[in-house]
């Protein structure tokens, strides 16, 4: 028969020892020696561990430091200074990630350039040659002599340039193919670029050198590599937009040092990137406000009400299975909205090809369009145009009853900016030209007659 096994253990200091004593030999209290298990034991043994090494750590209190603001230093673009919180923060790691040909080399070049006029910078590429960088920055106006080049893929070189102080900031493009010394696997491996990240983020902090990190993205728009990159840097930025347009929108998907909510727009332009600084209306200048399946709807881009035309496009087909093609929004609510529109207001969509396009590249995300989508939807097949000075606002649920949107009022006020004075909508409130409809069914009637 196995004997059970104990120990002994202080009550007050919780050390363990394999026999009793009447003092304990590590705080010296009398009498606080007392039996236990050994399961007992090793979680005593664990927890007095734990107290040593809280003993040892270092902690200060909130309230404390300076209280200064972040140092920043500006990008030479408005738009992506107020992206950022207010400028590149020193001594941080920021990665921007977009498809392949959608201009992040354009804005990081005119970004060196611009801090180059006061900055010492350094522009790594791992891509091309330093003659085609030059080349480009030449192009964009804005090569200069404190603007250094470096063609290298060695992760430790460019790591000792950001800790070296010479340089204010350092554009790596891109971190997909720098490689560390030492460790296994080809450069863009899961290994190197998670060795390459934290060995350029560390340096950068060290050094308070700004480090701007090109990543690619996968077919799945996700960027490429593991999702440790994510976590390593301070600010995570998307550059995204149809590569076969000129708008280009970038948006924070992380920010430590600022708020998420703020989105860039620019448009691409032979001299470069330029920035679009009211942006609101650019989306329906071309609008022809007398063509049937055209509705106006106001949506939210992070903190900017911005004016977008919805298209839609009923032809009956003879097809078994009539087409549904939906660009710039998302094609399962299109089926719903269709769905609702079939079912609900006995609409014979079923029978036709439906065509959904949101104007000028720009892409929808949020429900707040379904209404948008909708009348759109409904005018086209009835072939009456939708009123020129009408925007509807709202989300269009199964029953065919309408959900009211978030910033009714930024939103109003942006569309009678632009010369709409009539809002439609479930929560559209009171007031000159508010029409307050909580079905489908009733939108449309107000909205087609």
């Amino acid at each position: 028969m196995t004997k059970k096994s104990s120990s002994f253990a202080c009550r007050d200091c919780g050390d363990t020892f394999a026999r009793w004593a009447g003092r304990c030999p590590s705080c010296g209290a009398m009498n606080t020696i007392a039996e236990i298990t050994a399961a007992d034991a090793r979680l005593a043994a664990k927890s007095a561990g734990q107290a040593r090494a809280a003993a040892g750590l270092a902690t200060e209190s909130a309230s404390a430091g300076s209280g200064t603001p972040i140092e920043r230093m500006k990008t030479g673009s408005g738009e992506l200074d107020r992206v950022l919180g207010g400028g590149l923060p020193v001594a941080s790691a920021v990665l921007i990630g977009g498809e392949p040909g959608i201009g992040k080399s354009t804005l990081l070049a005119q970004v060196a350039g611009a801090v180059a006029a006061g900055q010492r910078v350094l522009y790594v590429t791992a891509e091309e040659s330093t003659e085609q960088v030059r080349e480009r920055l030449r192009r964009l106006g804005v090569a200069r002599d404190s603007l250094d080049l470096a063609a290298t893929s060695d992760g430790e070189a460019i790591a000792g340039a950001l800790t070296s102080g010479t340089y204010r900031l350092v554009v790596v493009d891109s971190i997909q193919l720098v490689a560390v010394a030492g460790i296994d696997g080809e450069p863009g491996g899961v290994s190197q670029i998670r060795a390459a990240a934290a060995a350029l983020v560390e340096a950068a902090k060290r050094g308070g050198t700004a480090v701007i990190l090109v990543g690619h993205v996968t077919k799945d728009g996700t960027l490429a590599g593991p999702r440790l990159l994510e976590h390593l840097v301070d600010v995570v930025l998307s550059f995204e937009g149809d590569r076969y347009g000129d708008v280009r929108t970038l948006r924070a998907v992380k920010n430590r040092h600022g708020s998420t909510n703020e989105v860039a727009l620019f448009r691409m332009a032979s001299t470069g990137l330029v920035e679009v600084a009211d942006p609101t209306g650019m989306f329906i200048a071309d609008r022809d406000p007398g063509v049937p399946g055209s509705c106006v709807v106001p949506i939210m881009e992070g903190n900017r009400c911005l004016l977008v035309e919805v298209q839609a496009l009923v032809n009956p087909t003879e097809l078994v299975n009539p087409a549904r093609k939906v660009s710039g929004c998302d094609s399962n609510r299109v089926a719903m909205v269709l769905a609702v529109l079939t079912r609900r207001l006995r609409l014979p969509l079923g029978t036709c090809d439906v065509f959904v396009n949101v104007t000028g590249g720009a892409r929808i995300a949020e429900p707040a369009a379904d209404l948008a989508v909708g009348l759109a939807l409904a005018s086209a097949w009835r072939e009456v145009p939708i009123p020129a000075d009408l925007v509807a606002l709202g989300e269009v649920g199964l029953g065919g009853e309408l959900r009211p949107a978030g910033r009714y009022e930024l939103r109003a006020a942006e569309a009678r900016r632009l010369g709409f004075q009539r809002l439609i909508g479930p929560g559209a409130g009171s007031g000159r030209g508010r029409l307050v409809c909580s079905r489908l069914a009733d939108a449309v009637e107000a909205a087609l007659g």
